[in-house]
């Protein structure tokens, strides 16, 4: 069975109002769907483009964090009906709500008939912590849909292997990690602990982070991102494992086919068969 995927590499830009992010995010949505994309993958905190619309009062200076969750039902209405309008599966990127005074970091699956689940992020960075008190989700979960198990882990999460080995033990075969990076180091730590899961549990990983900036919103002035599909790197797959990725900084979408036929095969009789072959007689077996 193949999936195609698309994964958004999301301008971020000053807004007017929540109609200005709805179009752009819609924009994004119908030219996915213009390739027959069956899943889409927006970044992390792509919606604090929703602070730069600003206070009524000065405009020139956005709202701050704790104001996201004010948006969370417009946010949900609109990612609910673009999914039942198109077919798709679409991976809302995160989004920051709000539990008990407490702000989480949720990663959003939006299934075809308007459904939707979430996965809280996991491992939460020191900024995060020190800038917004963020909390962390306390539960791992994978998510089955018509076209196969996956998983959601943001950014972070994808640095720590043992989470993605309890993925993949509970049978994701594509790991969907949507990310926001403000440099180069940042961006690195992520691209390349990506390939270092697909290798580890020869599974697929689709990556994406914001592009631009929003001069108004605290710690978002900055951002360097890229999306990429990653394979593991076998004979079947391309060379280096990248089966496509974008342009870095770049306003646009990318898309490929995950043939996971081929991740069976490779599991079985590949040049390495890396699941195989884990030692849980020295080590945690994480299913």
């Amino acid at each position: 069975m193949k999936i195609r995927v698309s994964a958004v590499q999301y301008h971020l830009r000053t807004i007017d109002s929540f109609d200005d992010f709805a179009a752009q995010v819609e924009h994004y949505v119908k030219t996915a769907a213009e390739f027959d994309a069956e899943f889409v993958l927006f970044p992390e905190l792509f919606t604090t483009q929703l602070l730069s619309i600003g206070k009524p009062d000065n405009r020139r200076e956005g709202l701050p964090i704790t104001a996201l969750p004010g948006f969370t039902e417009a946010y949900e209405e609109l990612f609910s009906r673009l999914a039942r309008s198109t077919g798709m599966h679409l991976i809302g990127g995160t989004h920051i709500v709000e539990e008990g005074g407490r702000l989480y970091n949720a990663a959003y699956l939006f299934y075809p008939d308007g459904r939707m689940v979430t996965q809280r992020k996991l491992h939460i960075t020191p900024s995060e912590v020190k800038a917004w008190a963020m909390g962390a989700g306390d539960a791992l979960s994978v998510f089955d849909t018509d076209k196969g198990r996956i998983a959601l882990l943001t950014c972070y999460d994808i640095e720590f292997p043992e989470i993605v080995r309890m993925a993949k033990a509970r049978g994701a075969d594509v790991i969907f990690c949507p990310s926001c990076t403000d440099d180069r180091h940042g961006f690195h730590r992520v691209r390349y602990t990506c390939h270092a899961r697909a290798i580890e549990n020869q599974v697929y990983v689709v990556t994406t982070g914001t592009v631009g900036s929003l001069p108004t919103v605290d710690f978002m002035r900055g951002n360097y991102g890229q999306a990429a599909i990653l394979t593991p790197n076998d004979v079947p797959f391309p060379p280096g494992g990248v089966m496509t990725a974008g342009e870095i900084n770049g306003d646009m979408i990318i898309t490929g086919d995950l043939d996971l036929e081929l991740l069976y095969e490779v599991r079985e009789k590949g040049s390495v068969t890396t699941w195989r072959d884990r030692r849980t007689d020295l080590y945690t077996d994480w299913s």
